[in-house]
């Protein structure tokens, strides 16, 4: 997906080498998990997958999926008829 979304897969080239280079201190287990959490969050960078590595965030179950509607309920909070 790095070098598909680059608009020179070359770019991308070196970031995927430093994401395989991961696997060497965390071994290819945990660089497979940490690189299907950062698929499923739409995280596709070396730095990304570094910090779910580093916070051993590979480990935990799934993200959450985002909910629909606004995050808070609240009166201060505008919404879409404020404008009208």
């Amino acid at each position: 997906m790095i070098l598909r979304d680059r608009s020179h897969p070359e770019q991308g080239f070196r970031s995927c080498l430093g994401i395989m280079r991961l696997a060497k201190p965390y071994g290819p287990e945990a660089l497979e998990a940490a690189c299907e959490r950062a698929l499923t969050i739409g995280a596709r960078s070396y730095s990304s997958v570094n910090s779910i590595l580093k916070n051993n965030l590979h480990r935990s179950s799934r993200p959450e999926p985002a909910a629909d509607g606004p995050a808070i309920q609240h009166g201060n909070i505008r919404g879409p008829g404020y404008f009208h």
